[in-house]
């Protein structure tokens, strides 16, 4: 229970979900099973009823036992408050509010011809205050819980006709600073939701002894790290997190999690204009990584309103840092630019009500 409100299934497992109806209600360990799967796998449009933790749907249950735990487990841990699309290409940002109030939270679903990802939030603002990044400028409200962060997949999945197939960690937040909350949810998501472990992206700025700790738990998905320089002095300026954490250590545990998880690491890059976009960041970056299993996945600079002295590089610019990185033999990616027309891009996701604090 949280606050005195009624706990919510989602978020568990299905063996919790089988404990927790036995002991609240007495139910059998197949009528747990059978809840399990109205939560995590029968998901009902958004105009059907939404994502039906909602008791009353689950139509193979006694009505009694429904009513019961309706009364008792509460039927969702968010609430959908504002839809927004990009009609150019089919991105749909969600702004969702907790039950237990407070700090709204934004997730984006981003559908393609070849597969549908999510984008999900792990905290309600953020604290690492990248000085590009929009969500930074809202400091932290608070960790996430394993039931908001899973609830986010059943709420963008009840808005979308097609199955969901990969998650990024890329939303409000840092992952590894709410780690076990983070950690159970990808578990969740993987085996009571059956989005495959390798199609699930968890991106960090560099949180050294969790990336130890990550490497530990021998997960198939892929880490993205959000390097944005390719030297400590700059990397500070941009990256706060940078004073407490080296490149030389966070390069250092990236190598560990590749040997221990035989995974290839993505470093994300996020350029700006005439900040870290020179011809001589691209070579430092270039010989920076040389040698280590990972691609650079380069973000050209998404605009915000609360973040504008940064402009985005010209096309000629990005191309030719691409092509120094490419010339020295390394992976390079580029980040499709999504959601920008309704703030849902990289670096963007910022709520509307964090514009409205008293300064």
């Amino acid at each position: 229970m949280h606050d005195g409100r009624r706990a919510t299934l989602v978020g568990s497992t299905t063996k919790e979900i089988q404990a927790d109806v036995a002991a609240a209600a007495a139910l059998p360990a197949y009528r747990g099973k059978q809840i399990a799967e109205w939560i995590y796998r029968r998901i009902l449009p958004e105009e059907r009823g939404g994502y039906n933790a909602a008791f009353e749907f689950m139509t193979d249950l006694p009505l009694a036992a429904r009513e019961r735990l309706g009364e008792l487990f509460e039927d969702r841990p968010l609430i959908l408050g504002e839809r927004h699309e990009d009609r150019r290409d089919g991105t749909v940002k969600l702004l969702a509010r907790l039950q237990n109030g407070g700090h709204p939270i934004e997730c984006v679903l981003l559908p393609d011809a070849r597969r549908v990802s999510v984008c999900l939030s792990t905290q309600a603002g953020c604290p690492m205050a990248c000085v590009f990044c929009a969500t930074g400028t809202q400091g932290l409200t608070r960790n996430l819980t394993s039931a908001e962060i899973v609830g986010q997949y059943l709420l963008l999945q009840a808005n979308c006709p097609r199955r969901i197939t990969h998650i990024v960690f890329m939303g409000m937040g840092e992952p590894l600073l709410n780690y076990d909350q983070t950690l159970k949810a990808i578990h969740i998501l993987n085996a009571e939701c059956g989005v495959a472990m390798r199609h699930i992206t968890l991106s960090t700025v560099g949180i050294v002894p969790n990336i130890d700790r990550l490497a530990d738990e021998n997960l198939q998905l892929t880490l993205a790290v959000s390097l944005h320089a390719p030297n400590d002095t700059l990397r500070s300026e941009l990256v706060p997190v940078a004073r407490t954490y080296s490149l030389a250590q966070l390069l250092d545990s990236c190598r560990r999690y590749a040997a221990a998880t035989h995974r290839r690491l993505t470093f994300e890059y996020v350029l700006l204009r005439e900040v870290n976009d020179r011809p001589s960041d691209a070579r430092e970056l270039a010989s920076l990584i040389r040698g280590m299993s990972a691609a650079v996945n380069i973000i050209p600079y998404n605009p915000t309103s609360v973040a504008g002295q940064f402009q985005r590089p010209e096309a000629g610019r990005i191309a030719n840092f691409r092509k120094i990185l490419e010339t020295a033999g390394v992976t390079v990616t580029q980040r499709k630019e999504r959601g920008q027309q309704i703030a849902a891009a990289c670096g963007q996701l910022v709520t509307e009500s964090s514009h409205r604090r008293p300064e």
